[in-house]
């Protein structure tokens, strides 16, 4: 524990026990339901996200975990305590928006100690003082709110949050507000304060990219379900519905006839190509009724070669490829590849130097190594989450 954390008494193990629980949370308004039933587990001291676009229920969820919100039905449990109908100032949680919510007309110094002196604690010189140090704003203590720069601010609210030792610390898309370059230097800063605390961090956005910086797990929500929840790199590189492999990154969806198991794969005509996908990435063996499925690519894992060319992957080689558009974004070229079939397939190779840029019109052959594939159901819609909005 580092002695930050001990000496503002900033628990890295707490009453919360086993977590933070939600069985079976549900929210009904008057003519929606905001939030359908869902289960979770937020292990003590972890970073967790729910990331979701507007509307898909993930600030509701926060809400009702802060008090701010009243279940429908289901439960709350924090350790060993339900909380579900606890009063939102009996519960030991705080919450950081994304407006800060800092009191202009008091310094730094004394936002941070305000929850201290509302309580009559003892030592606030010194826990203040090691808060502060801890977001790196000793020099800034008697600074006013407004001379501060946004990732500053932000970093106020969080030593106001931190320092009332909460069980759980809930973010409501904290870094909203904050230009890209800026928003990024504070996913860092603040995946570095919750390892250094060692609380239980639950934070709500929309943004995939801040969710893999900075959570141990995400919970994918839509439409007030979780589609899918695991670690960042679980859930990009082997999603289970179309939902998550669109709106998490992007995904090459290809229509195949399921033919059936073989060994440790699942067979796939894809347009005349027999593809092969891992059992472990496989989620359906039968294609359903229709006999078929989505055979899912990562663009960063499609290879790309002059006609005729051999493609260092042990997968089928895809022939027929017209070049339609190529954008150079400087670390990668991304193309657009039309196929026989008509289906436009995104293709990201990294700008190493050791080969030549493509133009619109070339033919090409296309190629991926079957260990990176993934097989969807046929039912799911191919472009859920496609044209999803992803806005606070």
């Amino acid at each position: 524990m580092s002695q930050v954390a001990e000496n503002t008494g900033v628990r890295r193990t707490g009453s919360a026990g086993d977590g933070l629980r939600l069985v079976s949370l549900t929210k009904e308004f008057a003519n929606f339901t905001a939030v359908k039933s869902i289960d979770l587990h937020v292990p003590t001291g972890s970073f967790f996200a729910l990331l979701g676009p507007s509307g898909c229920g993930k600030t509701t969820t926060l809400r009702m975990v802060a008090g701010l919100e009243t279940p429908t039905s289901g439960q709350i449990l924090l350790g060993d305590k339900d909380i579900t109908f606890e009063k939102p100032y009996r519960r030991p949680v705080n919450t950081v928006f994304q407006n800060y919510a800092l009191f202009p007309h008091l310094d730094i110094y004394e936002n941070v100690a305000f929850g201290l002196r509302r309580r009559k604690a003892g030592n606030v010189d010194s826990e203040v003082k090691e808060m502060l140090e801890l977001v790196e704003l000793t020099s800034q203590a008697r600074k006013k709110p407004a001379q501060l720069s946004g990732g500053q601010q932000q970093r106020v609210a969080l030593a106001r949050a931190l320092i009332n030792q909460p069980e759980v610390l809930l973010l409501d898309e904290p870094l909203g507000a904050l230009d890209l370059k800026l928003r990024r230097a504070m996913q860092i800063e603040i995946k570095r304060i919750q390892t250094e605390v060692g609380l239980t961090f639950v934070h709500v956005t929309h943004d995939q990219e801040e969710a893999m910086t900075m959570a141990d797990t995400i919970a994918v929500m839509n439409q007030g379900v979780i589609e899918q929840m695991g670690a960042p790199a679980d859930l990009y590189e082997n999603p289970k519905t179309t939902f998550v492999a669109n709106f998490l990154g992007q995904s090459n969806l290809i229509e195949g006839t399921v033919k059936g198991r073989d060994g440790d794969f699942v067979k796939v005509d894809m347009h005349g190509t027999l593809a092969s996908i891992p059992l472990s990435r496989s989620h359906t063996t039968d294609g359903g009724s229709d006999g078929l499925g989505w055979v899912g690519i990562r663009p960063e894992k499609v290879l790309i070669a002059d006609v005729g060319e051999d493609i260092d992957a042990p997968g089928n080689s895809i022939p027929g490829g017209i070049v339609t558009d190529v954008s150079f974004v400087g670390v990668s070229t991304q193309y657009l590849v039309r196929m026989p079939w008509g289906q436009e397939m995104q293709v990201f190779e990294q700008n190493t130097g050791r080969r030549r840029i493509f133009n619109t019109g070339e033919s090409v052959d296309l190629s991926w190594r079957p260990e990176y594939a993934f097989l969807l159901d046929h039912s799911q819609d191919a472009d859920a989450g496609v044209d999803v909005v992803a806005a606070p």
